[in-house]
């Protein structure tokens, strides 16, 4: 009859102490093990730990006989993760997997671990082993070997690989919620006569510097890899239109100028860049790529050192954007007390049932060297969208005032002159403090200004809005509504404001005469205005029809060429002496009114 393994021949013992053959056998392959074992009681409590056990955790048996095992529990693992770790031990008696765990010194580690249930003749459990490894050397050695697989090992960028599986998920994503994203390749000029004249070295050198600067022209967000050689690639999701994609490849551009330092060489990399957009330029990654290839080589034949978009009138928007920004920026820098190209326009505000200038809206003017009078349609928004309407409002705001006290100085008392104030500005934080900094130096009042922001600013982060412009109001300035009805208005928010003016836009006033739309919104505003207290100001008036039928509907104030176009403070002087000249030399009978009584003579 066979025997067991290890056992020894019927009636003999072994050496151990009288232990059975099989049972010395045993404790010495507990001992020796180089698996670190623990065994439990059916109440699971700690009975028996071997020397790996010790060695590996830092627990000896005197510490942890007794013990629940989860005294070693890192709180890596939530409680599904062992209540389905019970479950397998109740039904299959067994269970085995990778879990975090902490030794006596506080420091967690990864093992893989396997447990058994030991039951009794009746199949109750009496006893559960746990036998484990510390998994950490063979856990960095995966990670490595993914590290690889999924990174470029010259640069520490993503590959390939890596790059197009990102670029699938960001198009998913932009798919499914209607975003849109851009996609660069980027090539090194001349790079090859780098390579070629120093060595492969240098070459190798140059690429990981190359590789940083592109890492610090993108945000944490966005996606740089190598493709290959000198070939880079950056993807910008989720972005709000092609212009963000230019002013990146800008930025990398610049920041791509100067010189590297290899090995005591002065190298220079300059990129050529073409740019793709999803959707419109390729909804897949194949296609979007060879687009950006073919965008790049236009920027190779362009003379190099350039970025080009696949679609050739968005390179000439971009480029011509770019210019204009690059442009502001130097002209924003350069505001001195002693000049700048910016100027300030002034437009009369007339009294409707009188004639008289009661007011004028500061407006600004840019004349760059380079693009001569730029329009505030194009500049404007290029200084909100980088932040430079702030230095730029902030110089609009003292320059207005510091005019308002020289129309003093000409006794023209009684004019209010307004300002018109961004979002950004709005929500400044310094914005109370220039205000009334710029008062005091002027020696004004409160009333001498008039601050205007549009419909859509005012309904804008509703909380923060209403508070600032009370705190204006109790300044005792008057606030206005500009723009009104472009935007989407709450009228039971409006009603809260402290706003005592209400600015029909100009897109209402220029056909009330034919259009019955517009002559109802202007009727209909004007209404609403006036049974809430504000006086309305229309915008845009041309014609004397215009004047004429908003006299009718009871306007209070009227703007536009029909009285003056916006003029410089040199011609504003002698406009307002001639109105008052006019309008004092007039019989007080035949002075215009629109409606009430007739004005004071």
């Amino acid at each position: 009859m066979s025997q067991e393994l290890g056992s020894s021949p019927p009636g003999k013992t072994s050496d151990v102490g009288g232990i059975p053959p099989t049972l010395s056998v045993l404790l010495r392959a507990f001992v020796q093990s180089r698996e670190a074992i623990l065994i439990t009681n059916a109440s699971n409590r700690i009975v028996a730990i071997n020397p790996a056990f010790t060695e590996m955790t830092g627990y000896g048996i005197d510490e942890i006989l007794g013990e629940d095992p989860k005294i070693l529990s890192s709180g890596h693992a939530d409680p599904a993760f062992f209540g389905a770790m019970w479950q397998s031990l109740t039904q299959e008696g067994f269970w085995q997997g990778e879990i975090w765990d902490k030794r006596k010194d506080g420091s967690t580690y990864p093992k893989w671990l396997s447990i058994s249930v030991i039951r009794n003749e009746a199949g109750v459990a009496q006893n559960y082993v746990a036998n484990f490894n510390d998994i950490s050397s063979s856990k960095e050695a995966a990670d490595r070997l993914a590290h690889l697989a999924y990174h470029d090992p010259l640069t520490q960028l993503p590959n390939r690989l890596s790059f197009e599986a990102q670029l699938t998920q960001s198009l998913r994503i932009c798919q499914r919620e209607g975003r849109r994203l851009a996609l660069m390749l980027i090539d090194l000029d001349n790079f090859k006569n780098i390579n070629d004249t120093l060595g492969h070295h240098i070459g190798d050198e140059l690429l990981k510097k190359v590789a940083l600067r592109l890492r610090e022209s993108i945000r944490a967000s966005d996606l740089v890899a190598r493709l290959g050689g000198d070939e880079f690639v950056v993807v910008l999701p989720e972005i709000d239109g092609p212009m963000v994609a230019a002013r990146v490849a800008n930025k990398i551009q610049q920041n791509m100028a100067d010189s590297y330092l290899v090995d005591g060489y002065s190298l220079y990399a300059t990129p050529s860049i073409g740019i793709s957009l999803f959707p419109t330029d390729g909804q897949d990654t194949g296609t979007l790529l060879r687009n950006a290839d073919s965008a790049m080589y236009h920027a190779k034949s362009a003379g190099r050192n350039n970025h080009q978009f696949y679609a050739s009138r968005m390179n000439e928007a971009a480029g011509e954007r770019l210019r204009l920004e690059s442009a502001l920026r130097l002209a924003v820098a350069a505001i001195s007390p002693t000049g700048s190209e910016f100027s300030l326009h002034f437009q009369p505000q007339i009294n409707a049932g009188t004639g008289q200038v009661i007011g004028l809206e500061a407006l600004l003017r840019w004349n760059s060297p380079t693009f001569g009078a730029v329009s505030p349609l194009r500049f404007i928004g290029i200084a909100e969208e980088t932040g430079l309407i702030q230095p730029l409002g902030d110089w609009v705001i003292w320059e207005t005032c510091r005019y308002t006290r020289e129309l003093k100085s000409h006794g023209f008392e009684n004019i209010r002159v307004a300002i018109n104030i961004s979002a950004q500005q709005l929500r400044h934080e310094n914005l109370l403090m220039l205000v009334r900094g710029a008062l005091a130096c002027y020696n004004l009042d409160p009333s001498d200004i008039e601050l205007e922001v549009t419909e859509s600013t005012a309904m804008q982060n509703t909380e923060v809005t209403l508070d600032i412009l009370d705190q204006l109001a109790n300044m005792g300035i008057v606030l206005a509504i500009d723009d009104f009805g472009t935007g989407y208005s709450s009228l039971a928010y409006l009603k809260h404001l402290p706003i005592k003016h209400l600015k029909i836009d100009r897109s209402f006033v220029t056909d009330i005469e034919t259009d019955a739309n517009d002559a109802a919104i202007c009727a209909a505003t004007i209404a609403l205005g006036h049974n809430l207290g504000l006086k309305l100001v229309a915008e845009g008036v041309e014609t004397e029809q215009q004047r004429e039928f908003l006299c009718r509907l009871g306007c209070d104030v009227l703007q536009g060429y029909l009285f003056s176009k916006p003029l410089p403070f040199d011609e504003i002087i002698p406009y307002l002496a001639q109105v008052q000249q006019s309008f004092n030399a007039q019989p007080c009978a035949t002075r215009p009114r629109s409606n009430g009584p007739a004005p004071d003579c």
